[in-house]
């Protein structure tokens, strides 16, 4: 489906996210499933395959998430709307870029690890301050129980370096597989936290509470200053971006 998920910039994340611009195509199939095939389980409509914009074949490794991409395509109406597939966008990123791009796509989501969301702590008031303690806190815990990531975190902005040891156990913690490497990224430059997002990956967090800590100033600020339509909607466009994430890692654990 060339014409449908094209105009693939550099970044492999955002391979898929410029394709909502592409004008709107009639479906075009009756029926979408999937089929064995040497990639794994491809997805198809009305019997042929689907590809990616790098003429790839679109298939997931197992038939649990190939068969929730092709649900996507199955629940398209009149016309074919890629904004509204995200977890097809995640999977042509994941084939066309992250694939063949695996170290410098685990690099990036170390680099997180320097300076993550959760290390930098508001200063005032304190509703705000009790807020980020009980979302962050546990993710802290949980990356130094279970990762042995002891981090340490400041009040205010300025940077704090992290110790060499927590930015390596943490770092050991990225996947190597392409697709929960890619679910991965996609969660960290969501979230702001690499933490987040292995937290995610590793069943410590669900999609809901993990987009819950990503937004925890900015759920405070809506509450102070009230709800921009706008932004809501782009968020909800960014937390669908997330469920795919974790769907990805949801399907491929253990």
């Amino acid at each position: 489906m060339r014409d449908l998920f094209d105009d693939r910039p550099a970044n492999p994340v955002e391979a898929a996210r410029r394709s909502v611009r592409q004008p709107l195509r009639p479906r075009f199939y009756a029926k979408a499933g999937i089929a064995p095939v040497t990639e794994g389980h491809g997805v198809q409509l009305d019997g042929k395959p689907v590809r990616t914009p790098a003429r790839r074949v679109l298939a997931a490794p197992n038939p649990v998430l190939a068969e929730a991409i092709a649900a996507e395509w199955d629940a398209q109406r009149d016309q074919i709307e890629p904004g509204k597939m995200p977890l097809t966008r995640l999977a042509n990123s994941i084939i066309d870029g992250v694939a063949d791009q695996q170290g410098p796509v685990a690099a990036e989501i170390a680099k997180y690890l320097e300076s993550d969301l959760l290390f930098y702590r508001a200063t005032s008031p304190a509703e705000l301050i009790a807020r980020q303690r009980q979302y962050w806190d546990p993710i802290l815990g949980w990356a130094a129980q279970t990762l042995g990531a002891h981090f340490v975190c400041t009040a205010g902005v300025t940077y704090i370096a992290q110790p060499q040891t927590a930015v390596d156990a943490a770092r050991a913690a990225i996947p190597e597989n392409p697709w929960r490497l890619g679910a991965v990224h996609v969660a960290t430059t969501l979230t702001g936290s690499a933490l987040i997002a292995l937290a995610l990956a590793h069943g410590f967090l669900s999609a809901d509470a993990a987009w819950g800590a990503a937004n925890v100033d900015e759920d405070w600020n809506m509450q102070q200053w009230g709800r921009d339509e706008l932004a809501l909607e782009r968020r909800e466009y960014r937390f669908a971006e997330l469920q795919a994430a974790a769907t990805v890692l949801a399907a491929l654990s253990g």
